[in-house]
């Protein structure tokens, strides 16, 4: 079985290109060293050093293994500091939930701001499929806070209104409707759409708002990644609809109105027990998330 104790002596060889320099900065024998150059090659089936030569050199297997066994060290070296991490904050950590959308345009300004005022806080960042699935993990403890959409009308427990939105249309600019200033449902019964994944809040209001409409609409694609999204509409394969602060300033799609329009407002919601936050850390939290994410 391969030992990470191996790879660490092979990278090292491969950086030296000398058994003896190897086993000196590992602080081992050289034959320490060289059994487990030969065990690797054993498991492996595959000569990984030229030894034919006075100066040891890798073979082209050797080559392509090296990225590997370096990738895998600075991923045991990246989970040892993520760690260590964890034991310093681990009374002060907050777990937050993200959809998506919010993760990409609206977070990055809050977490900058928090973390700069906030530092023995740590932030434990979890991007989830929708505001459903956000609501369950705090509703189960999983998470601390979580951002998730609602209907404007709509009374939360244990939630705080940030700021309300809507969905815009989002169209390639060729198409027959880009030159309207807003758009109905009943005006798109023929068009293909491009959706989030079932069960999120844009995928069930569209399909609630073309029942209305009298007809089920034609779905291409139920998908999470937005520039896909985004490339689909620009391509002419379909349409798709966004919220307002993710294409606000965006000039490469054809953005309208929805008539009536499909308003939703964002909101920080919170479970139902802190048992692992202060009071003061808590209350900071929805401060600073309020401050920052009131953009309109």
């Amino acid at each position: 079985e391969m030992e990470l104790r191996q790879l660490e002596y092979f990278c090292k060889v491969g950086l030296f290109e000398n058994f003896t320099r190897a086993a000196q900065f590992l602080h081992v024998s050289q034959p320490s060293v060289t059994k487990a150059i030969k065990s690797l090659e054993a498991e492996l089936q595959l000569k990984l050093v030229d030894r034919s030569q006075k100066r040891i050199s890798l073979t082209v297997g050797g080559q392509l293994f090296l990225k590997h066994a370096e990738k895998i060290m600075q991923s045991v070296e990246d989970a040892k500091s993520a760690m260590n991490n964890f034991k310093i904050h681990q009374d002060n950590i907050i777990r937050f939930g993200l959809p998506p959308m919010v993760e990409s345009y609206l977070f990055p300004n809050f977490f900058i701001k928090y973390q700069a005022e906030h530092s023995i806080v740590y932030l434990d960042i979890l991007e989830c499929n929708d505001s459903g699935e956000i609501q369950q993990k705090l509703d189960n403890n999983n998470l601390d806070f979580g951002i998730i959409y609602t209907p404007i009308k709509a009374k939360c427990n244990r939630a705080l209104k940030l700021l309300s939105d809507e969905f815009y249309l989002c169209l390639p600019k060729n198409h027959r409707l880009a030159k309207n200033k807003s758009v109905s449902f009943d005006e798109l019964k023929k068009e293909t759409f491009i959706l989030q994944q079932k069960g999120t809040y844009q995928q069930q209001k569209v399909f609630e708002l073309c029942a209305k409409s009298g007809f089920n609409p034609q779905v291409l694609l139920f998908t999470s990644q937005l520039n896909v999204i985004k490339q689909l509409v620009m391509n002419n394969a379909g349409i798709s609809f966004l919220p307002h602060f993710v294409v606000c300033n965006d000039k490469e799609l054809c953005c309208k109105k929805l008539s009536p329009p499909m308003n939703f407002n964002v909101a920080l919601a919170w479970s139902s027990s802190h048992s692992n936050i202060d009071t003061e850390t808590g209350v900071d939290f929805i401060n600073c998330v309020k401050s920052s994410f009131k953009l309109r």
